[in-house]
């Protein structure tokens, strides 16, 4: 296992009703597969070495016997794989007949696990057939299958975990145990169980694989799971139902990946256990919750957790280049307007609360600004208030482009706000002069007079018209440090502050797409996502036309910070696991190298160096409404030390 990531297999053999024998050969054929192809995990389907749909021949001595023969079977002819296997078959007890799961590990059969719920509704009357375990009545620990298996552990309070690999749990339920209020699995993941293996046979009606899909996911969620799902298909009987083979494999909520209907297929996946269990320490009612409601529960320790993979082996999981922008173009659409509602929700409360008169924004013809002012306008309009009262302001001084000047400009006259322009050159002339700073000497010094000074008249004029500083800066920068202290660093309220670059560009674009019809507003925020991202504060090109000073040149491509800065805050990964998610999406898994090795690694270096250098100013950034799962807010999701020590992850960084 690297880095956490766990393959696992859900797989839907073609089934013959009765035939123990023929199911048996294949499970063995689709266990062999599935281990080829890495699985370590490989769960069939509930009842699949008899058929689910056998209805009174379970009662007959003659199927109950040829099952458990085939179970030896199969643990027999698998006995040189090292994946875990559970496969469905009828036991007794001598007393009752139970519905159960039995899993097998390298020839041997190391547990079984009963079903604690019978459904008898319906379609359904399994109640007919088999005894719902109670774990509260039952005493015996062991149940007997053959001479050669006298004492299997047997119960509902069995977890398989490896012996190695502390986050490689394994709790289990059976079909209609998903579909109650209170699942086993939620009692099993309580007690550590980081997967979930469900043996299934939900018969397929209209709408029902949709709700099938909900139900796994959501339990994934509930129980900050990996949750397996494996669904019987063709060859159950149709006499009354149909079978579709609809299985599924999610992890907190997400579904990984799910078959097609009736196509018996195998689905695999890499589940990540690291993941998931960041998330139950980082939800810290989790373990309130266990703490309340953890029963005691049987380990049965073993290995099937394999050795690392290679480094250059694609996971079979998707990892977006792009975390925090949704991929299909609906429902991006959908996210860019949502975001956009609660930044101006969150400002338009602000405006109630101070009575503000007006709202000032230093508006540059870059991209953050343009959200801001969008933002602000729909805050106005959801206050009532007159877009007049906006004063957008531009302040050329040496790195501004006519291009960038011209789109402000423009910008300010198609949304419908007050334009003033300040022309600030003069007064950081003077300023330099007063502090002794060379202007032919472009340092930082040259850089941040302009950015403070751009901030004092922002503030100035708010305070004359009884308004706020609407703050510009996004996520990104202030992940990376690239703001100008108490410059454009601090605002009255920063409407972007949970806002990453990379999110910044479509809901510009959403935005454009949304005004056409509506004059130019379109043309201008067209042009302004065609503009490089640049602060301006460095002189242009000689004809003032073209930026010199391009941001992504100087500290990196965003599309990769906002990558790393996803990772590090929102699940705490290793620097090693940040760069081994990167190769998989920007190398491995899209057929070209979008970057090299060497560019990941020399921007993650980087990306830590800035990240732990720049926390002082994150330790006094403005109010600003959170509107993503991440936020650097040091009153929200961030508290950093401001002289805390980066060493360990910039080395651990520097050795990928």
């Amino acid at each position: 296992m690297k880095h956490g990531f766990l393959r696992v297999a859900c797989a839907t053999p073609s089934t013959i009703v009765a035939d123990c024998e023929s199911n048996a050969a294949a499970i063995i054929e689709n266990a062999k597969a599935a281990c080829k192809n890495n699985a370590e995990i490989v769960i069939f389907p509930e009842l699949c070495i008899t058929g689910y749909t056998c209805s009174d021949l379970f009662l007959q001595d003659t199927l109950k016997t040829s099952a458990l023969v085939a179970l030896e079977k199969i643990a027999e002819e698998t006995s040189g794989l090292d994946s875990l296997l559970v496969v469905g078959l009828p036991i007794s007890d001598g007393k009752a007949i139970y519905n159960a799961a039995a899993a097998i590990h390298k020839g041997k059969i190391i547990a079984v696990i009963p079903k604690s719920f019978m459904p008898n509704y319906a379609e359904f009357y399994e109640r007919r057939h088999f005894k719902p375990f109670d774990k509260t009545k039952c005493a015996k620990k062991t149940i007997f299958i053959s001479e050669k298996n006298p004492e299997v552990p047997f119960g509902t309070d069995i977890l398989i975990a490896d012996s190695k690999n502390q986050l490689a749990k394994i709790g289990f339920e059976l079909c209609e145990d998903l579909w109650v209020p209170l699942s086993p699995s939620t009692t099993a993941s309580l007690n550590g169980a980081t997967i979930i293996a469900n043996l299934s046979a939900s018969n397929e009606i209209i709408g029902k694989s949709e709700y099938r899909k909900m139900l796994v996911a959501s339990q994934s969620a509930k129980t900050v799971s990996a949750y397996l799902y494996a669904n019987a298909g063709n060859g159950e009987s149709t006499t009354d139902v149909v079978f579709s083979g609809h299985s599924i494999i999610a992890e907190n909520g997400s579904v990984l990946c799910e078959s097609a209907l009736f196509s018996n297929d195998t689905i695999f996946a890499d589940v990540d256990l690291e993941r998931i269990a960041h998330e139950r320490t980082r939800t810290s009612t989790f373990a309130d919750c266990a703490e309340k409601y953890a029963e005691e529960f049987r380990e049965i320790k073993i290995d099937f957790v394999k050795e690392e993979k290679n480094e250059k082996t694609s996971l079979l999981r998707k990892i977006a280049r792009t975390p925090f922008v949704p991929s299909g173009e609906s429902e991006r659409a959908a996210r860019c307007k949502a975001v956009i509602e609660l930044q101006s929700q969150g400002l338009a409360k602000r405006l109630r609360h101070t009575h503000a008169k007006s709202a000032v924004i230093g508006l540059s013809g870059g991209l953050d600004s343009t959200l801001a002012l969008i933002v602000t306008a729909h805050a106005f309009d959801i206050c009532g208030l007159p877009r007049k009262n906006i004063i957008c302001v531009t302040m050329p001084c040496f790195g501004t482009t006519g291009r960038t000047y011209g789109n402000a400009c423009a910008l300010a006259k198609e949304i419908g706000t007050e334009l003033r322009g300040v022309h600030i050159a003069v007064a950081v002339m003077q300023h330099f002069k007063d502090i002794g700073q060379n202007p032919e000497t472009h340092d930082v010094t040259y850089e941040n007079c302009q950015a403070r000074e751009r901030t004092q008249v922002l503030m100035d004029i708010a305070n004359k018209m009884g308004g706020l500083v609407i703050g510009t800066g996004d996520l990104s920068e202030q992940a990376l440090g690239w703001a100008t202290y108490n410059g454009d660093h601090m605002s009255m309220y920063g409407v972007n502050g949970s806002i990453p670059k990379t999110l910044v560009r479509y809901l510009v674009k959403w935005a454009a797409d949304d005004a056409k019809g509506k004059g130019n507003l379109t043309e201008v925020l067209e042009d302004i996502l065609d503009t490089p991202v640049s602060p301006e504060l460095l002189p242009p090109s000689k004809d003032g036309k073209n930026i010199t000073q391009k941001t992504e040149e100087l500290v990196g491509p965003y599309e990769l910070h906002d990558f790393f800065l996803y990772y590090v805050l929102r699940f705490g990964f290793s620097p090693k696991k940040i760069f081994y998610l990167a190769e998989n999406a920007f190398i491995l898994q899209n057929g070209s190298e979008a970057y090299t090795r060497e560019t990941i690694k020399k921007w993650l270096v980087s990306f830590y160096k800035r990240f732990f250098a720049q926390q002082f100013k994150r330790s006094c950034m403005p109010d600003g409404a959170k509107v993503g799962s991440v936020n650097l807010s040091p009153r929200g999701d961030w508290r950093m030390p401001s002289d805390a020590s980066g060493n360990l992850w910039i080395k651990e960084a520097e050795s990928c």
